[in-house]
């Protein structure tokens, strides 16, 4: 017999369904209006579960960001480019 304990819960501490965070993955992998919604409910969402999942999305855009920047900054991109096209 189980017993479904998350009803009885507070909005703000209900977990979020498997299918709630497969949902919200696609979304965030948008490249602008995912990063946007990141943004937003980084900051402001009611939901902790889902206010948690969106800033570590958000680290995970800051470092890919911070990659692409030193693969710029080096040079590494460009010849990676120039290889592809010859």
């Amino acid at each position: 017999m189980s017993k479904d304990y998350s009803s009885k819960l507070p909005s703000e501490y209900r977990p979020i369904s498997m299918w709630g965070y497969f949902g919200y993955q696609i979304l965030f992998a948008i490249p602008v209006v995912g990063w946007i919604f990141i943004i937003i409910f980084a900051l402001s969402a009611d939901n902790i579960n889902l206010r948690n999942f969106a800033r570590s999305q958000f680290c995970i855009f800051i470092i890919w960001f911070a990659v692409l920047m030193v693969g710029a900054v080096t040079g590494v991109l460009s010849s990676m480019f120039e290889a592809m096209l010859h």
